[in-house]
């Protein structure tokens, strides 16, 4: 039944009411006003049957008398909270302990009414009481929902495996450990060294990156180890590297295994003696600096082809953290797709609700060669061009749009590992989709009404919504 309150957004479902007063005339009164609303009421006026009823967790709010024999509603009230029960706790007081009924509310009370009070300002009370827990509550499910679209250190992912990785981050980060990140292109390894760095002891001094790829090997060892005036043509003054300019900081080498024989020696040289000596410069320098390096090739196959040493390798591969490809965490593609969405619409202040169940079941389904960032410059490119208030199917580039959707498993794996990841991946895909048509269906069948979907299937009202944002359901999907 529904019912309003004075002061209080409609309610799809009746509160429960629990009155403790040793006064039989207020608390009758209580539940009398009460009660036509379609609330259940609960009137004791025994303390203790009232503080027993209290405890069972079975209320959403409690309306306490402060003086009563036995027991008064300062105990109560201390002991509801102890217990953490949830119920909003409203302290009934006369006139003479306003200042009383003041200290409970700094105690954890919800407010408070003072004797005599009429109907009316019953209804105002307790409706601003209930509308502010159900704002409190439901802001508290938003926060959740940010901290996971926010990701662990700016890192989007609720799958096993980068749970794995969020857990080695948090174990390696504040040592002196060298760490090794792989992974491919677009699966988002700077932010992986980014975390590190920023919960490491060193997060007060510099995170410097290098790119190996972008430098011939002279030049690379410059940047790296610095040189003097006039050591080889274009030195035309002495110059830092950035060894020294990181000390007491990190010092990020990007794409490690693209560095040549020759800069491989002196690199290990470096990260043994902590000695650096510029281009051209016998004398050698302390350093003191955090090493990580990352790749997307296979150090160990260049180990073995003899075009990376092995030393080198073993010396960087101190801690290894391998990030995986986006196919093999497709149940992280939604929060990715979402987390996106939102930054894009509050960067260009865009109307877009989200995608469409079929939307996201195509790009659950694509491969995603370039992980990570072809995902998120996918999304940005689809809010930009979409013309509706959701992106729908036919917003997708084609190679998405005309994926098979992933419904069997057509290639069998040829070891015990891949056939390990390729179950997982099929269990969290068949969860996900299971999930969903499990809301669609609470939805269908309450005809898109989200609080008496959530009661029927037992949920709160601010869980199933936070679900329904996951996978993007409005009220009007339950037609599909």
């Amino acid at each position: 039944m529904s019912h309003t309150l004075p002061g209080m957004a409609t309610q799809r479902a009746p509160l429960r009411i629990l009155v403790i007063d040793d006064e039989p005339v207020v608390g009758l009164s209580c539940k009398r006003s009460l009660a036509p609303e379609g609330h259940d009421v609960l009137y004791c006026e025994d303390p203790n049957e009232g503080l027993q009823a209290a405890m069972s967790g079975e209320f959403d709010i409690i309306l306490v008398d402060l003086m009563m024999p036995m027991i008064d509603g300062f105990e109560i009230l201390r002991r509801v909270k102890a217990a953490g029960v949830s119920a909003e706790v409203i302290i009934i007081t006369g006139h003479s302990t306003v200042e009383s009924a003041v200290e409970a509310m700094k105690q954890g009370a919800a407010d408070f009414l003072s004797k005599p009070f009429s109907p009316n300002q019953l209804h105002v009370v307790v409706g601003k009481v209930w509308e502010r827990s159900v704002l409190l509550r439901e802001n508290a499910a938003l926060r959740r929902e940010l901290d996971v679209a926010r990701g662990f250190e700016g890192i989007i992912g609720e799958s096993r495996t980068m749970e794995q990785v969020f857990t080695l981050i948090k174990r390696v980060a504040p040592t002196e450990g060298t760490v090794l990140v792989t992974g491919e292109s677009g699966t988002g390894k700077e932010m992986v060294v980014r975390a590190l760095h920023r919960l490491s002891r060193r997060r007060d001094h510099s995170l410097l990156a290098c790119d190996c790829t972008a430098l011939a090997p002279t030049l690379l060892e410059s940047e790296l180890f610095g040189h003097v005036r006039g050591s080889f043509s274009g030195a035309i003054s002495n110059k830092q590297g950035l060894f020294e300019a990181a000390d007491k900081g990190t010092l990020f080498l990007d794409e490690v295994g693209n560095i040549s024989l020759e800069t491989q020696g002196k690199l290990l040289r470096v990260l043994e003696t902590r000695q650096v000596k510029r281009v051209g410069e016998a004398a050698e320098r302390e350093v003191d600096i955090r090493l990580i390096a990352a790749t997307n090739r296979d150090l160990a196959a260049l180990v073995r082809e003899g075009a990376f040493r092995e030393d080198l390798y073993y010396r960087l591969n101190v801690v290894p953290i391998h990030l995986p490809p986006l196919r093999e965490r497709p149940g992280d593609i939604p929060l990715l797709a979402v987390a996106f969405l939102e930054r894009f619409r509050e960067k260009n202040d865009m109307p877009l609700k989200g995608f469409t169940p079929e939307a996201m079941a195509r790009m659950e389904s694509y491969p995603w060669p370039g992980n990570v960032r072809e995902l998120r410059n996918i999304v940005e490119r689809m809010a930009i061009l979409c013309d509706a208030d959701r992106i729908e199917a036919r917003h997708l580039p084609p190679e998405i749009r005309q994926a098979p959707l992933r419904s069997d498993v057509s290639q069998l794996p040829a070891d015990w590992e891949e056939f390990k990841k390729l179950k997982q991946q099929v269990r969290d895909s068949a969860v996900h989709e299971l999930e969903r048509r499990f809301l669609v269906e609470a939805l269908r069948r309450c005809g898109g009404n989200v609080s008496k979907a959530a009661e029927q299937v037992g949920m709160q009202r601010t869980n199933f919504h936070a679900l329904m944002r996951k996978y993007n359901l409005a009220a009007e999907d339950a037609e599909e």
